[in-house]
């Protein structure tokens, strides 16, 4: 078994400006927003005794009621924050090898403490404690943490008791799943479920963890293809995934493709995105006669913001069909997406076999998985002879596509 936590800083863009200012997070009113952009501005962040009153992060300056007085509205500087994440970043290294950290987003990451336990003779909690009293001491920063058997629920147990207890540590065991997970609703509370997984989940009468736990894993993975099946899996507290998976798999083993955009995208337009690079790097599987049984995808949002997600899911069963790859990353989108403007979509194909042949999917007909894989090599083909602008996607013609111009630029013509 092992010890995991998950260590946030809290309300990390105001506390920062408070720090600076040497004022207290808990008990100044302090918003970061760009006063510039007038009363429509984002609150990016607020600090913790605006909490208290009600005003959450990502709202409008409008909105933030009229009764509280005296609120500083501080301009957003990345470069402080990222000074600052890097200076507590140094605390965890002093504690644990780099290959035993995961830097989730500027302000979180996730620790594997499980080797350190008889080198400290301490034990998770104390190490835990230990670590958030120094990033207190060094940096003026106050940070959450959750402890647990594996990733999901150390990070559950910092989102769910943590910010709530004085210590701001709570631990979570397997004998927690039932009295403290399964009681959780609304679903979006939890870590990997979105507010569209929540209402197609809503949709199929769950709307409790302890619903999702009891529900058929058979018609979740129907439903939600890969994700379906570590939904159950979360919902009953288990987590296989290693720190180590959360890098993005060596080049020389994995096809991989990376755009930074030229603008924000959203949760909308996004979808076009990743629908694009979804099709280049399947074809790259395809020209190569290669399959793939393991999906990396990840997602930064705007520097203003900073930070992201990523996750890898392994495939029950290898492909290079554009649908199968797409349904995995928009899938990991939709679970772990919040709602920041986004700059940067990356995907890794890795695990890579000879396709020799067609692979059958449990849940798919034969003839349906034939006609993919038959339509697919013959866009191959047609792309191959008359170039990869030749045959294109409806939704390629929009404005947010980037599809032309990435084609020409790797050598893609049109006759």
């Amino acid at each position: 078994m092992k010890n995991i936590i998950c260590i946030d800083l809290k309300s990390f863009f105001a506390s920062c400006e408070c720090v600076e200012r040497k004022l207290d997070p808990f008990k100044t009113p302090l918003i970061v927003a760009d006063p510039k952009r007038g009363s429509g501005a984002i609150t990016l962040a607020v600090t913790p005794y605006l909490k208290k009153l009600g005003v959450k992060s990502r709202g409008r300056l409008f909105e933030i009621p009229k009764n509280i007085k005296n609120i500083i509205v501080a301009s957003p500087r990345m470069s402080l924050y990222i000074k600052k994440s890097k200076e507590v970043i140094n605390i965890y290294l002093d504690y644990v090898s780099n290959e035993d950290l995961h830097v989730y987003s500027i302000d979180e990451v996730f620790i594997d403490i499980t080797n350190y336990l008889k080198m400290y003779k301490k034990t998770d909690v104390e190490i835990a404690k230990e670590i958030l009293n120094t990033i207190k001491k060094k940096t003026g920063l106050t940070a959450t943490c959750g402890i647990g058997p594996n990733l999901f629920l150390a990070k559950v147990a910092m989102d769910i008791e943590a910010k709530m207890n004085k210590s701001c540590i709570a631990k979570w065991d397997y004998c927690d799943v039932k009295t403290k997970l399964w009681e959780i609703t609304p679903l979006s509370k939890v870590w990997g479920i979105g507010p569209k997984t929540e209402k197609k989940l809503n949709a199929l009468g769950i709307f409790k963890i302890k619903d999702l736990a009891k529900f058929s894993k058979v018609k979740l993975i129907d439903k939600f293809g890969i994700i379906g099946e570590e939904l159950w899996n979360h919902a009953n507290g288990i987590d296989l995934a290693k720190i180590s998976e959360f890098k993005i798999p060596p080049k020389n083993k994995s096809y991989s493709l990376s755009q930074i955009l030229y603008k924000d995208y959203n949760g909308e337009n996004i979808k076009i995105i990743i629908k694009e690079m979804v099709s280049l790097i399947t074809l790259r599987l395809r020209e190569n006669n290669k399959l793939t049984s393991s999906v990396y995808f990840s997602i930064n949002y705007s520097k203003i913001y900073g930070g992201g997600f990523c996750k890898t899911v392994k495939l029950d069963v290898a492909t290079n069909l554009e649908k199968d790859i797409y349904d995995v990353c928009y899938s990991i989108f939709q679970s772990f997406y919040n709602g920041y403007p986004i700059r940067k979509v990356s995907i890794a194909l890795s695990k890579l076999s000879e396709s020799n042949g067609i692979q059958l999917n449990l849940f798919d007909s034969e003839n349906y998985t034939i006609k993919k894989d038959k339509l697919e090599h013959v866009i191959d083909n047609l792309k191959n002879k008359l170039g990869k602008n030749s045959i294109l996607k409806a939704s390629s013609l929009l404005p947010d596509s980037t599809i032309k111009i990435r084609n020409e630029k790797i050598g893609g013509h049109n006759k």
